[in-house]
């Protein structure tokens, strides 16, 4: 007998909805819909942990319980309390309600926020004479809820804490890019573990990091716990059978092809604990150095770093003169390489003096960015004078 078909919904960072939607068809997933900011998906509630467990690029796994139009707080309230909360968790488990909506009519999401934690409470407390406490910090249980001009939707987070968060990194350094963010970069980027994989300005290693979980088949969520771990219908032999193909299906330790340099020591310092932690310090070769001085360690392969972009004015100073040096060192040390560069800098392809094939812009939180893509190839990449510059 077919297995109930379950809805959900999986947020990403935004711009990486496409790589996301991929990713989720390769796991199973069916009736897919790409949305701002995340795609919605069908199946099994296994699937629910195949996608915990493996997707590099979501930041939760969303299971919807409920969608319904409304016009009241009352309506939302009345959708809330109709739901089988008992069915699903205890109320030994604490809870914490999100609200976000987009056109919502209503006048206040905190009364909102408040109304739906009360339907809850009071369906419990109707039934049991308890009723489980709100934890905002470390809920065991979270109820997202989503409203539109007409529309509420209720889900339960299966995740827990969000899925960049690998239970790998030990240390990191100034403003870390998140997990999945540093692994979509790298599917936008087409590299592949057969290619050479170079980050000169690694910092803590993320982007190298998430290169070698992919090289070597590692599930990103299999170092951590999950919030469906917690809920009544939890299938623990499901769970472990899963986890154990995952783990079978690693590849074991090759010649690394995957390489990192910094100038900071501190910072790499922070990337070799990383990956001392991880068990994966044979896997990436690590090397103190300037960007500007990096040689190749290949005849041809893929960059992919996040250089440093200016908040105060005079890192902007500093950057404007940074980036043609390093267009200049990119041209003469690495020809027959593509370099993808991730920044919130949009002046940078007009400063470093070299012309994009592609720009993707992406959104590292509520920072506009963009995926710069540079074909290093022989003769100039350089913009003849007079002619106009592209704009970021």
């Amino acid at each position: 007998m077919d297995k109930p078909v379950e809805r959900f919904f999986a947020p990403c960072p935004r711009g990486l909805e496409g790589v996301l939607a991929a990713e989720l068809e390769e796991l199973g997933a069916r009736d897919l819909a790409a949305t701002a900011g995340g795609v919605g998906f069908a199946g099994p509630f296994r699937l629910c942990y195949r996608v915990n467990l493996e997707s590099r690029s979501a930041s939760r796994v969303l299971w919807r319980v409920f969608h319904g139009r409304y016009r009241t707080e009352q309506d939302v309230y009345q959708a809330t309390y109709d739901l089988p909360w008992r069915d699903w968790f205890s109320t030994s488990r604490t809870i914490k309600i999100k609200v976000s909506a987009q056109h919502c009519p209503l006048t206040s999401l905190d009364y909102t926020t408040l109304k739906i934690k009360d339907a809850v409470c009071d369906k419990f407390r109707a039934a049991t004479g308890a009723r489980p406490s709100v934890d905002t910090r470390r809920p065991d249980v979270r109820i997202d809820a989503f409203l539109d001009d007409q529309h509420v939707t209720l889900y339960l987070d299966t995740s827990g804490e969000p899925l960049f968060k690998r239970g790998l990194r030990k240390a990191s350094g100034e403003a870390p890019l998140r997990e999945n963010l540093a692994a979509g970069i790298l599917r936008l980027s087409g590299w592949t573990p057969e290619q050479t994989l170079l980050d000169p300005m690694c910092g803590g290693g993320t982007i190298l990091m998430e290169a070698v979980l992919m090289a070597r088949l590692i599930a990103p969520g299999l170092g951590r716990r999950f919030a469906f771990e917690k809920l009544h219908n939890f299938d623990s032999k499901t769970w472990r059978d899963l986890c154990e193909a995952s783990r079978a299906s690693q590849i074991p330790k090759a010649a690394p092809a995957i390489y990192g340099s910094d100038r900071d020591r501190r910072t790499l310092q922070a990337a070799h604990a990383n990956f001392d932690a991880a068990g994966l310090a044979d896997a990436v070769v690590l090397a103190q150095a300037d960007v500007l001085d990096v040689k190749p360690p290949a005849a041809a392969g893929v960059i992919v770093t996040n250089p440093p972009y200016g908040v105060r004015l005079g890192d902007q100073a500093v950057l404007a003169e940074f980036y043609p040096r390093l267009g200049d060192a990119l041209k003469r040390n690495f020809t027959g390489w593509r370099a993808y560069l991730f920044t919130a800098d949009l002046r940078l392809p007009k400063l470093i003096g070299l012309a994009p094939s592609r720009r993707t812009p992406l959104f590292n939180g509520a920072l506009e960015c963009r995926l710069f893509e540079f074909k290093l190839v022989r003769g100039t990449m350089r913009r003849p004078r007079g002619a106009a510059r592209a704009g970021p």
